[in-house]
């Protein structure tokens, strides 16, 4: 099955992508697209869509899910590990939320400071961690695709074009 989502590795995004191949599509597909054509690649890919507006699983779905936890509680409702993993996600994708578990602000601590610094102009910005690393390479190689050019790609994440610049360290 194909999924598509919004360019860039943020909290939900990443944790979502995560659940679908570990327990709802271990074949599944990514495209990573701009957030306005999330919509028209669902429609023209046959694609189920993910945290992007517009999409089948939101970024907040109308009873204020981030889609990992709509889709933990779709395809995996009996899973207590999964449900508060959810909970975990949730605060750390949403500002207002991050109290709601330990967990949640130090995630989205993690997952906030491990960018580049932006408009930084040195051939050194800070490497990034190898998990994350390791995670954007486990997307790229099991089928991550652009929508817009229908073909593999490199890796969309956020460090790919630093990365493509010799500007981050291996």
């Amino acid at each position: 099955m194909k999924w598509v989502t919004r360019k860039s590795i943020r909290v939900n995004r990443t944790a979502t992508a995560w659940l679908i191949r570990r327990f709802v599509d271990p074949h599944a597909e990514f495209f990573f697209v701009d957030a306005d054509r999330v919509a028209e690649c669902e429609k023209r890919e046959g694609a189920i869509g993910f945290d992007a507006p517009g999409a089948r699983y939101p970024h907040e779905d109308a009873r204020g899910r981030c889609s990992f936890e709509a889709l933990v509680e779709e395809h995996q409702p009996d899973d207590a590990a999964l449900r508060e993993l959810a909970r975990i996600v949730h605060g750390a994708d949403f500002a207002d939320a991050v109290s709601l578990t330990p967990e949640s602000s130090g995630l989205r601590t993690l997952a906030t400071t491990t960018r580049p610094w932006r408009g930084h102009r040195s051939s050194t910005i800070r490497s990034t961690p190898r998990c994350a690393r390791d995670s954007e390479r486990a997307l790229e190689s099991r089928g991550s695709r652009d929508c817009s050019l229908g073909a593999r790609t490199p890796c969309a994440g956020p460090h790919a074009e630093a990365r493509r610049r010799g500007r981050v360290r291996e």
